[in-house]
């Protein structure tokens, strides 16, 4: 079967192939009702074009780059479907990419890439996204930036997050709500700034309450499923074992969880558990954790469009997207 071209969707929309050049690659000076006819036709001819072919025959590359330090993570998945499927909408492709700042060769690596890969624009994750030395690289490279939750020189890139301070408060809010005053906060990887928002944000809830801090229940995690295990042992084996626990995601939730089994601790009954996510795993486990929806899907979604924005006008004023997040109550916390 002979594939679609270009020419074949200007044919059945009644249009110039210049003019479906310009609706896919998202430029400006488009009617609104020529660039809706000229959308409907593709979708309806399910027309893909090839982004490397397109690169080469543009100034510009139509390559977006996802960049994690690691792709394996749950957090990965959510982002990595949310870029994908926004990216396919607007004739854009993603490629994933690896920076693992522990190597002593990552920055060649990087460089390597770069020139390889021709990327049209790159979107970098936490904690990658606060790396000076790597945005550097980019800028020198000449690719489009935009990040996801960053915590340092937020205006120097477009950028998507959510008010993590702000969620991590409303968690609290809901566990003292439903009477613990023994809660303990496990920590999030320090490497990465939402973790100390999110840690700030739990603070918040505390003083709005007038309750004491006590230092012997927050224990510092690096927001992975066996991080949550070891300080879970060590707050429920301690003189006084909270009634609730807060994690920083839902990876150490997770891990809060299986100590708790391990213990013979019932849950809800006799411990409340929290995370922050809404990771699938967390909708999963028995009981489904009560957490904080971040939304990662929707995050990398805007990313993409942001990107797309920036490459139709490359001079515009540098932008931004906050997105809200939802409070998901369900079995793993009680009223103690």
């Amino acid at each position: 079967m002979k594939a679609l071209t270009i020419k074949d969707v200007a044919r059945q929309a009644g249009v110039s192939p210049k003019t479906v050049s310009r609706v896919i690659n998202g430029e400006a000076h488009v009617r609104p009702a020529v660039r809706e006819a000229v959308a409907r036709v593709v979708a309806e001819m399910n027309y893909q074009p090839n982004a490397f072919a397109r690169s080469l025959s543009s100034a510009r590359s139509f390559l977006i780059g996802l960049f994690f330090d690691d792709p394996a993570c749950s957090y990965a998945n959510d982002v990595l479907l949310g870029a994908l499927d926004r990216a396919r909408s607007l004739g854009r492709h993603v490629v994933i990419e690896t920076v693992a700042l522990d190597r002593p060769d990552w920055q060649a690596r990087l460089e390597e890439s770069l020139i390889g890969l021709k990327l049209g624009g790159a979107i970098l994750t936490p904690p990658i996204c606060d790396c000076e030395e790597l945005i550097v690289i980019f800028e020198r490279h000449g690719v489009p930036l935009v990040r996801i939750a960053p915590g340092n020189d937020v205006d120097r890139t477009p950028h998507v997050r959510i008010d993590d301070r702000a969620a991590a408060r409303t968690m609290a809010e809901h566990l003292i709500h439903l009477g613990h005053r023994d809660i303990a906060f496990i920590k999030g990887n320090p490497t990465h700034h939402a973790a100390h928002r999110r840690w700030l944000g739990f603070q918040d809830a505390l003083h709005a309450a007038d309750m004491a801090l006590d230092e012997r229940q927050v224990f510092q995690g690096d927001f992975t499923f066996r991080s949550g295990i070891v300080a879970a042992e060590a707050l429920l084996d301690g003189a006084r074992p909270p009634s609730a626990i807060f994690a920083s995601n839902d990876e150490m939730a997770l891990g809060v969880l299986v100590a708790a089994m391990r213990a013979q601790i019932a849950v809800p009954q006799k411990l409340s558990i929290a995370g922050f996510d809404d990771a699938q795993l967390a909708r999963m486990a028995w009981p489904q954790l009560t957490t904080i929806r971040q939304p990662n899907s929707e995050m990398a979604a805007a990313a993409v469009s942001l990107l797309a924005e920036r490459n139709a006008v490359p001079d515009g004023a540098v932008s931004s997207i906050e997105l809200p997040y939802e409070l998901m109550v369900r079995a793993s916390s009680f009223c103690s």
